[in-house]
């Protein structure tokens, strides 16, 4: 009976942890393209650098966004292997 509660426990901590993960990547990464966009508009850039910076925020987002959901899952994956 006890066992149960703790894979409860642990159901409810992984999709804590997974939602967590998900909404600051997602963050992060809108944060790096808001830069990325800040900067188009602040400074005067033609057309063809303007998309340049644009898309190459989007692609940095992207991966820092992705970065930060594999470094937490991991880590909470290592802690819950460590048994904390």
């Amino acid at each position: 009976m006890d066992r149960g509660r703790e894979s409860r426990w642990e159901k409810d901590a992984m999709t804590v942890e997974i939602a967590f993960a998900l909404v600051t990547a997602a963050a992060l990464a809108a944060a790096v393209f808001a830069v990325a966009l800040t900067l188009t508009l602040v400074f005067d850039l033609s057309d063809a650098a303007s998309t340049g910076v644009r898309t190459g925020g989007a692609l940095v987002g992207g991966a820092v966004g992705v970065w930060r959901l594999v470094g937490i899952l991991c880590r909470f994956d290592a802690e819950r292997r460590k048994g904390h």
